[in-house]
């Protein structure tokens, strides 16, 4: 998530995995560069806006021109603020298709850094919770299904996290958790149980709890892996 070259395409090359192929498209990366408002689309984002990919070029006018009607001014505000305040550009909306056809949306970034540590840009996701996500398959759900009973109880309270950050239904926010689990090869249970552990690090002191959140959600997979093998 820290360097600036290429799309964060784990996430789309995941979902393939769960769900089956003609379905990529849920989700994919993007990078935005703040000096330039300069945009960087996967196949996959590409896809969710209704082009096919290689045929258009990103622009911030293109972007909020596909954005609902009563979200474009959020969108907007959003984008300013990340360009003006260095922060990533995060939100909850819906999206107009080249078809028509509406899309709700999750955007989950992280700051985009050069190697000298300073901020150039956003990076991260758009996730397509239209449609609720297709389970993992049953050979995946075979080996997982009894630490996910044993552990239910710390994945409800990561469910009800993304619920509320996200605003969200239940069924979509499990869905969030396990294309992060998927992607990042680390197990749901340890995921729920780190994302759990360090929500009380962040505070809505400044606004930014969202923020906040989408950087823990994008990179607590890590510690959940070091505190596995602690465990150990």
């Amino acid at each position: 998530m820290k360097n600036s070259e290429g799309l964060p395409t784990g996430g789309a090359q995941s979902l393939r995995r769960v769900l089956g192929e003609g379905r990529a498209q849920d989700a994919g990366g993007f990078k935005f560069w703040f000096a330039d408002q300069r945009w960087e689309w996967s196949d996959e984002v590409a896809r969710i806006h209704g082009y096919e990919p290689g045929t258009v070029h990103p622009t911030t006018a293109l972007l909020l021109s596909h954005k609902h009607p009563e979200d474009r001014a959020h969108v907007a505000t959003m984008i300013e603020k990340s360009v003006t305040e260095g922060e990533p550009f995060c939100s909850t909306h819906r999206i107009i298709d080249t078809t028509g056809v509406v899309h709700d949306v999750i955007v989950v970034a992280d700051q985009m850094v050069d190697d000298h540590g300073t901020v150039i840009g956003t990076t991260g996701y758009y996730i397509d919770v239209t449609d609720t996500l297709e389970r993992r398959r049953k050979e995946t759900l075979d080996d997982e299904l009894p630490s996910l009973y044993a552990s239910r109880a710390v994945i409800e309270q990561a469910k009800g996290a993304v619920m509320l950050v996200y605003g969200i239904s239940a069924e979509k926010a499990f869905d969030v958790l396990t294309w992060r689990s998927q992607e990042t090869n680390t197990k749901l249970r340890a995921l729920a149980g780190r994302l759990v552990a360090e929500l009380g690090s962040l505070t809505d002191v400044s606004g930014v709890l969202r923020t906040r959140f989408d950087h823990l959600l994008l990179t607590v997979h890590e510690r959940a892996e070091q505190h596995e093998k602690g465990a150990d």
